[in-house]
């Protein structure tokens, strides 16, 4: 799949009134995605319980059933799972608890019944005993309480379902759609519910399920199909993917040289921080651009040519252990002299003191008097130093690439960092429009936003990566792809991507804690060459 939509809670009801119309009903709809739900419950516990000898283990399986459509999604999976154990000869015993209880002559109700299935309900049982006895010895509980359609707190009876699921946790637990509590749109999740191992949602992933604290408990999530073709949906936001990603890339033509690829210039450092431009520069050399010149304080470009032995470097005056105004003329050259093929990197460890807030100001400056339509990035303290000045998005080349952490990009909005959080893609869509820039909004499922209207989530969420230099990293890969002439959205999307899959990289042959932010440079070439092999597609799953 080259692209997948992430949808909100009224894009999918939009979806499937429109489907219902073009004559596939909602009672068809249901009846897809409980057996579809079913079946991917039976694959996914395949491969997990089938004994020595092959067959399947015997299980119980106890699915829990709200009053609404995921409830009636929740009974046509049991009804489905009662029919496979007697088609394929399965152990299942299937068992039913319904939050309120059920119409005799309910469609999917009545046909448990006709079966024989045990089912129970909550108001009909007292201090819930019978709930915790189903619980004791189920091996999986399906979660099917409360859908895409709630947002209200939890509370009351199914407040008490969980606090007992939770205290009686199963070997394992599938969600339908989504846990429980969860908000669909903006990832919150409520006290009460419980983590599942399994998610499955249908027809496509929601936002809020790449977006924490939900994206952390929805376990494996699955997509299933209801009967929709996926062409149907109409979303300003999308899932990257592998597919997705390989069309964004630049070509490598084999007659190329080094101006094919662009020149980056990395402007930033200072004596307490003189590691971040040589990580971003390595990175932007890694993507595969053509040369890179730094432009770092005096004080710290002879330990840096040492290091660094493949790029160029900007003689800078000036203070020795800051960028400062006296630096201005030599970076004008550059700018004035640089070939379209370019990409400006500022910020990378380049402090946040007053030498370097009166550079990065006469920077800007220098941009609006002589008119060029510059390439830039900015980053780390950039962001930081250009967050004091007034009107700073009116300073900026059009369409430059910013990528913040959440608390940058508190200080760019005003924000505070849980406000930032709270609705992470709509936040980063939202600035990225008032602003005429590209956000690259950092964290766990990165968004990458144009001012456009358009929104790319990755479905990366590494908890390696949770250390310094990284973004430093992350930085120069996304001005190494704009060197090479990808447009800005591109190169952060690919550049987000790249660096999230070599991070998988490390991470699958070292764990969750250990990188240094210097590991992932030799594993980028990797990421890009597995990005351009059709057959290696990457389209997400939580993997948190």
């Amino acid at each position: 799949m080259a692209e997948r939509h992430l949808l909100t809670v009224a894009q999918m009801r939009e979806v499937e009134r429109r489907a219902d119309a073009a004559g596939l009903s909602y009672a068809q709809m249901m009846q897809n995605a409980g057996r579809g739900a079913a079946r991917n419950i039976l694959d996914w516990l395949g491969r997990r319980v089938v004994t020595v000898g092959g067959a399947f283990a015997a299980m119980r399986v106890l699915v829990l059933c709200g009053p609404g459509n995921n409830g009636g999604d929740g009974l046509v999976c049991a009804d489905e799972l009662a029919e496979r154990a007697v088609r394929d000869g399965l152990p299942l015993t299937i068992q039913v608890y319904l939050l309120k209880p059920r119409s005799e002559d309910d469609p999917v109700f009545a046909p448990l019944r006709r079966r024989g299935i045990f089912i129970a309900d909550a108001e009909n049982d007292m201090r819930l005993r019978v709930l915790r006895q189903l619980l004791a010895h189920a091996d999986v509980v399906v979660d099917a309480l409360l859908g895409t359609g709630v947002s209200r707190p939890i509370d009351g009876a199914l407040r008490d379902i969980l606090r007992d699921v939770r205290a009686n946790r199963p070997r394992w637990l599938v969600a339908l759609d989504g846990v429980t509590g969860m908000n669909y749109d903006t990832g919150a999740l409520d006290p009460a519910a419980v983590p599942a191992d399994l998610t499955i949602t249908f027809h496509a992933p929601k936002r809020g399920h790449y977006c924490y604290p939900a994206a952390g408990a929805c376990g494996e999530l699955v997509v299933t199909s209801i009967g929709i073709s996926p062409a149907a949906d109409e979303s300003e936001v999308s899932l990257a993917t592998d597919a997705e990603v390989r069309r964004r890339l630049p070509v490598r033509p084999a007659d190329a040289n080094k101006g094919t690829y662009g020149h980056v210039l990395v402007i930033g450092g200072c004596a307490d921080y003189s590691g971040a431009p040589a990580l971003a520069a390595t990175a932007a050399y890694r993507v595969g651009a053509g040369l890179v010149t730094l432009a770092v304080p005096p004080a710290i470009q002879p330990a840096l040519a040492a290091h660094l032995r493949e790029a160029t470097y900007l003689t800078m005056p000036g203070s020795r252990g800051s960028l400062s105004i006296e630096a201005l003329p030599r970076v004008g050259e550059w700018i004035v002299s640089a070939r379209e093929r370019h990409g400006l990197l500022v910020g990378p460890g380049m402090g946040q003191s007053g030498l370097a807030a009166d550079f990065l100001a006469g920077l800007l400056a220098q941009f609006q008097d002589d008119g060029r339509r510059v390439r830039m990035a900015l980053d780390a303290d950039g962001l930081n130093l250009v967050a004091r000045l007034p009107d700073w998005p009116s300073r900026l080349p059009p369409s430059t690439i910013l990528t913040p952490h959440p608390g940058e990009m508190a200080r760019l909005t005003g924000l505070g960092v849980a406000e930032v959080q709270a609705d992470r893609i709509a936040c980063a869509l939202r600035y990225a429009a008032l602003w005429g820039h590209v956000v690259a909004l950092k964290g766990a499922h990165t968004v990458v936003a144009d001012p456009k209207g358009t929104a790319v989530v990755a479905p990366f969420a590494n908890p390696a990566m949770a250390v310094a230099g990284t973004g430093d990293v992350l930085a120069g890969a996304i001005a190494g792809l704009l060197a090479q002439g990808l447009s800005p959205f591109d190169a952060a999307v690919c550049g987000v991507h790249a660096h999230g899959k070599a991070g998988e990289l490390w991470r699958s042959q070292h764990g969750d804690a250990g990188m240094l932010a210097g590991d992932l440079l030799p594993l980028l070439p990797g990421a890009l060459s597995r990005l351009c092999r059709p057959e290696s597609d990457y389209s997400g799953g939580q993997g948190a």
